[in-house]
């Protein structure tokens, strides 16, 4: 435990009409002073979601020379993977202050797709031909298999969708903060996308993004806020084609969570709070099963632990890459900062993003310090 998440906010969310850059940079500006900190103590950096060479733009639109960058990109995976990355670069002395951030402006420019296969790739060739919807189509066969393998409905599903608004309406920053709660039915009268997936089984496209500040835990308690520990971190890369996987229902997940148990010296049972991509309602069940939270099949009815404590990609926000988000809701609950939505007494929170059509996982545990 040497290293600290010190400073976490979000950018503006929703319909914004500002450029991703603006939000990006916004992002970074309501971190630092989250943390107490200046943009002249950042010496690293990790970004990704705009341009061509994303930290190089970011840093010299703030006016940084940095000692240490990172920007790869496993998708929605990615800033659990950041974070790795930036304690093993503080820990190592490459740097001290690291912010990893992303926004986008997704609904303002009017994006929709996440993208697709490029022409020529191995996997392209054999599944293009068939149109699938990227990655709508994909996760919609793993959730038929796993309603017919647990003799599950639609409705089971439709279950996910519902608590996530719910939670929502705690969230004042949620998009569909007041817009009344959300029933089975309406779920499953929604219209259908990609069987069995309907429009309200899909995360939001909306603008959106956050960042968080990381330095020594020995420099965190000298400021402004209450320090949240890094205690562990596991990542696993597992495919890119959805014809390569064995059993769609045995996810890296399983080996992420493994890895940063371990690296963290704690189990399921020792987490207060969970933070899960959910960009669709199938996410959240098999993440649960997968993640060791729950028996397998069961997810759907999950009763434990909270889960998206803002509503999540489904009713809180989904700027194209959920991670930075959710790592900022941990850091938050881990404060106690969340008013009406604050889970009581939490102490240590699990942090899960996933990338591509569930190809790359990353797990990171916090912990209040």
């Amino acid at each position: 435990m040497t290293v600290a998440v010190v400073g976490a906010a979000e950018c503006d969310l929703g319909h914004t009409g500002r450029s991703a850059q603006h939000l990006l940079a916004q992002a970074v500006r309501r971190g630092l002073d989250d943390a107490g900190l200046r943009v002249s103590d950042v010496d690293g950096l990790a970004v990704a979601g705009h341009g061509r060479f994303p930290a190089t733009q970011l840093a010299d639109q703030l006016g940084l020379w940095l000692s240490w960058t990172a920007s790869t990109a496993p998708e929605g995976a990615l800033f659990e993977t950041y974070v790795a990355r930036a304690v093993q670069a503080i820990e190592a002395g490459q740097c001290a202050v690291v912010v990893v951030a992303y926004a986008s402006d997704r609904r303002s420019a009017g994006h929709r797709s996440g993208g697709g296969y490029h022409p020529g790739t191995p996997e392209a060739q054999f599944e293009q031909p068939y149109l699938p919807l990227w990655p709508l189509s994909y996760y919609a066969m793993t959730a038929q298999h796993y309603l017919h393998t647990y003799r599950l409905g639609r409705a089971d599903l439709a279950r996910v969708a519902v608590a996530a608004r719910e939670r929502a309406l705690r969230t004042p920053a949620a998009f569909h903060y007041g817009a009344g709660p959300l029933t089975v039915a309406e779920v499953l009268a929604a219209p259908l996308v990609s069987s069995p997936l309907g429009t309200l089984d899909c995360c939001l496209v909306t603008d959106g993004g956050g960042a968080i500040v990381l330095t020594s835990l020995d420099r965190a308690r000298h400021l402004r806020r209450p320090p949240v520990a890094v205690l562990g971190y596991g990542e696993a890369v597992t495919h890119a084609a959805m014809a390569t996987p064995d059993d769609l229902l045995s996810t890296g997940a399983a080996a992420a969570g493994a890895r940063a148990f371990a690296h963290a010296r704690r189990r399921p049972a020792d987490i207060d709070v969970i933070q899960l991509y959910d960009c669709f309602t199938i996410s959240v069940p098999l993440g649960l099963e997968q993640l060791g939270f729950c028996p397998p099949g069961t997810g759907t009815h999950w009763d434990g632990v909270p889960v998206n404590t803002t509503g999540g990609g489904l009713s809180y926000g989904h700027p194209g890459q959920l991670g930075a988000l959710l790592l900022v809701e941990a850091v938050r609950q881990l404060r106690g900062e969340c008013g009406s939505r604050q889970v009581s007494g939490a102490r240590t929170a699990l942090v899960h993003g996933t990338g591509g059509i569930g190809s790359s996982h990353a797990t990171v545990i916090l912990e209040a310090a």
